[in-house]
């Protein structure tokens, strides 16, 4: 694929569009005109487990930007449907990929446009310290799977894309054991993290003592991993062992959830706790830990108004 373009270049599309730009002609759809301007200008520093700079070009209109092969859809869960909504009545001939949090986000896309669509989540990680400096964290890899219109040789097609440029990458026949891992781990960690103002860090895998909150944690995946085998879906990793591998790395990672809330914005827990909870109404298992998790964290929403 010749030209790719990164609709959402926050951070994990700024790692997207930094390391691609070094293999193919990367664009960058952004929200706001100064972002635009900074990357123009500055192009878009990675440093941590990188130390570069990349040249792209970057707009806030789809009709400013070159025509893509690909668009990496990498914004946050709850401002999809605008991107997907700007989108609408360009580049009919690309691929579209989401790479969000949680399920669904293929779905919303595909209400704007008769693209074709790849899912996948990312493990990645980074910190934003500018609009055009990204500090790369992380470096697990995005797992990739065919969604409307696509098959797993695109798949494959876009995973090789994104290792030839340095960054980890897997494609999957069916995407779904693998997404409803993260998502079951997501939809814990990041609610905890949120709520406690903890990193993800040892506490969340303690069991010894009856008041440790890995008992929470476990017992909140335990209800993820019941809707997903009512969907019928056999996980591609426990999520529990996901948690506690996590939390024995050096570095404490500071979930997003917990970022955005330390911030005073808006969280993406109606795409990551919302979509499990909806799942589970749908098939009729009982989650009352995450609809409590749930609520909590859109209480703590409203005391922000």
């Amino acid at each position: 694929m010749k030209r790719v373009c990164v609709a959402g270049p926050g951070v994990i599309g700024s790692l997207f569009a930094a390391y691609l730009a070094r293999v193919t002609e990367v664009s960058a759809l952004t929200r706001r005109e100064e972002h635009a301007r900074a990357l123009n200008e500055d192009g878009l520093r990675v440093s941590g487990r990188g130390d570069f700079t990349s040249r792209l070009t970057a707009a806030t209109s789809p009709d400013a930007l070159p025509e893509p092969e690909l668009v990496i859809v990498a914004s946050k869960g709850g401002d999809v449907d605008r991107v997907a909504a700007q989108l609408a009545g360009h580049w009919p001939d690309a691929i579209l990929m989401t790479v969000q949090n949680g399920i669904g986000a293929d779905e919303i896309v595909a209400r704007h446009g008769a693209w074709r669509l790849l899912a996948s989540v990312t493990f990645m990680s980074g910190t934003r310290h500018a609009d055009s400096h990204v500090e790369y964290v992380l470096d697990t890899a995005t797992w990739i799977g065919p969604s409307r219109g696509t098959t797993a040789d695109d798949a494959r097609a876009v995973a090789a894309l994104i290792e030839s440029s340095g960054l980890k990458a897997q494609a999957f026949e069916d995407l779904r054991p693998a997404q409803w891992s993260k998502l079951i781990f997501n939809a814990t960690v990041n609610t905890v993290a949120a709520l406690t103002g903890l990193r993800h860090d040892p506490h969340f895998a303690a069991l010894d003592d009856p008041r440790d909150l890995g008992h929470l944690v476990r017992d909140l995946m335990d209800e993820g991993k019941a809707v997903a085998a009512a969907a019928g879906v056999v996980l591609d990793e426990d999520p529990w062992e996901m948690n506690v591998l996590a939390t024995r790395r050096g570095h404490r990672h500071a979930p997003s959830m917990l970022e955005d809330v330390q911030a005073r914005r808006a969280t993406e827990v109606d795409m990551i706790t919302g979509s499990l909870v909806r799942e589970a109404h749908r098939l009729g298992v009982p989650v009352p830990l995450h609809e409590t998790m749930y609520r909590l964290i859109k209480a703590k929403e409203a005391s922000w108004a």
